[in-house]
């Protein structure tokens, strides 16, 4: 609420003259050559070549401005990282879909990915218990949605459970450059021997052929990889895969649909090795897949703070 003083002030009574003021006003008059002589005096000799004046003035500067925690508030670095992705725009891409199954025709469908054909989507592989990659992609999906959100990113999955099969894998590409993805993951389990450990992220390779030119994305891709494998691995504790990557939990592709069609920086993620025991029980612990979720999301941010 504001307030505007009036205009003018309404007339004061004037004081009575005292008498003791003629008095008092010569002698203040007496007084005052004295004492601009003596201020010349010790402005001559009483600073001490230390530059005393200006510190003083600074000293004085300095308790007159209001200190953080007394007069002014200090920024508040929370308040404003509290939306560091607002204006983003991030697509979630579900591996498979747990319904793919029931429609072989339709998912064995071939589409064009640039460097060939390739089915349209596949049911995903699933740990010896009979839990499905797809379940688990859509679970990541959802807890790693919610975290972006949070931080003020716009969050577009290319499927949600809401579909009788895929989408296809080039529909998936098309749908994160529609919606002109600042970044774009998709998220997957490996179907690898057992004994074959670990995380990787797939970075997609030089690709220019057909409906496919990646040439624009590999090098923002692969810094967005870097980051979510950095992340990942601090937040889950998980290696990267022991059986490819040299280590690096980083591996490049060219025939992967949803990679060679995107105009977007995108990666896909394989968080572990579902026919693993030991992976199998981290990725089958709702525990551990909110820590996986935290870890992409974090990735994400860094790459889009730069």
């Amino acid at each position: 609420m504001s307030y505007t003083a009036p205009e003018s002030e309404p007339p004061q009574p004037r004081p009575s003259r005292s008498p003791l003021r003629r008095p008092l006003t010569v002698a203040l008059a007496a007084l005052v050559p004295g004492a601009l002589l003596g201020w010349g005096v010790y402005a001559a000799v009483g600073d001490d070549g230390g530059g005393g004046r200006a510190d003083r003035a600074s000293a004085a500067s300095a308790s007159s401005a209001p200190a953080a925690g007394r007069g002014a508030a200090a920024p508040d670095e929370d308040a404003k990282d509290a939306a560091p992705l607002k204006g983003k725009v991030v697509v979630i891409d579900p591996g498979h879909n747990p319904e793919n199954f029931r429609h072989p025709d339709e998912i064995n469908r071939q589409v064009d990915i640039g460097t060939h054909h390739k089915e349209c989507d596949t049911t995903g592989t699933a740990t010896d218990a009979g839990y499905p990659e797809a379940d688990f992609t859509l679970d990541v999906a959802h807890r790693l949605r919610d975290l972006l959100a949070e931080r003020g990113a716009t969050v577009k999955l290319t499927q949600d459970g809401d579909r009788a099969y895929g989408p296809c894998v080039d529909e998936r590409a098309r749908i994160g450059n529609q919606a002109h993805a600042d970044a774009a993951v998709s998220i997957h389990a490996d179907g690898s021997a057992a004994g074959n450990r670990g995380f990787h992220v797939i970075l997609p390779g030089a690709v220019h052929r057909g409906a496919a030119d990646t040439r624009a994305i590999v090098a923002p891709s692969a810094r967005l990889g870097a980051r979510i494998a950095d992340r990942f691995a601090e937040r889950t504790g998980s290696a990267p895969a022991n059986y490819l990557g040299d280590g690096t939990g980083l591996v490049t592709r060219t025939d992967l649909g949803g990679l060679n069609l995107s105009t977007v920086p995108k990666v896909f993620l394989e968080c572990g090795n579902m026919r693993d025991a030991a992976d199998e029980a981290l990725l089958t612990s709702g525990a551990w897949r909110q820590k996986a979720a935290q870890g992409i999301s974090e990735g994400i941010v860094s790459f889009l703070r730069g």
